[in-house]
C-alpha cells in the first residue's frame, strides 16, 4: 500500500540476524526526505562504520541465507541447554527467553548467602562472585532494571556453556 509505505521508517541492526555483534552496523529505509533528515543527524553525533563492516553488512543482506535457519536452530539448541540447567541450580529460576541471546535468571534466592564472610546482598554481588570463585563473566541485573536478575550470554559453543554452567553451579553450591 503506497500510503503505508510513505509513512512506514524501518530500522534494524545485523548484529543478532546475521551474528554480526561487534560490528555495530544497522541501517534504517524509509521516505527519502526522512532519510535524508537522520543521515544529517547520525553524521554529526556517532561515528560511521568501518568500510569493511559496510562491505560485511552488504554481503549479509545481499548473500545466500541459507544459514540463517542453521544459525537460529544452533542458537535454540544453547538456548535450551542453557536455561535447563540454570533451572536445576537450586537459587535459580529462568524463564525461556524469546529473543537476542541472552539468558537473564532470577537469581535472588542466593541473596543472604555468604562465602569467606562476604553476604551476598545484590546482582552485582553475585556477578562478582561467580567471577572471582567460577571464572565466569556475567553482567547484574541492575544494569537492565531488575537487581533480582543476572545476565549470561549463550553466544558460544555448547562445550563452553556447558563448563561455564557448571562452575556457576559448583559455587553456588559452596555458598552457605
Amino acid at each position: 500500500d503506497k500510503a503505508m509505505k510513505a509513512k512506514t521508517i524501518v530500522v534494524n541492526g545485523l548484529s543478532k540476524s546475521y551474528a554480526m555483534t561487534g560490528w555495530r552496523i544497522g541501517f534504517a529505509a524509509g521516505p527519502a526526505e526522512i532519510i535524508k533528515a537522520m543521515t544529517t543527524i547520525q553524521s554529526q553525533s556517532t561515528s560511521n562504520p568501518t568500510s569493511i563492516a559496510q562491505k560485511a553488512a552488504v554481503e549479509a543482506l545481499t548473500g545466500p541465507q541459507d544459514f540463517i535457519q542453521t544459525m537460529r536452530t544452533e542458537f535454540d539448541r544453547r538456548r535450551r541447554f542453557l536455561i535447563g540447567e540454570l533451572n536445576a541450580i537450586p537459587g535459580m529460576h529462568c524463564l525461556t527467553p524469546t529473543g537476542a541471546f541472552y539468558a537473564f535468571p532470577n537469581a535472588s534466592a542466593l541473596y543472604g548467602k555468604s562465602s569467606g564472610g562476604k553476604t551476598i546482598s545484590s546482582s552485582s554481588d553475585i556477578a562478582l562472585y561467580l567471577l572471582e570463585q567460577a571464572q565466569v563473566a556475567l553482567v547484574h541485573g541492575g544494569a537492565f532494571g531488575d537487581d533480582r536478575h543476572i545476565r549470561l550470554s549463550y553466544a558460544t559453543s555448547v562445550e563452553e556453556i556447558k563448563k561455564g554452567v557448571g562452575r556457576i553451579k559448583e559455587a553456588v553450591q559452596r555458598l552457605s
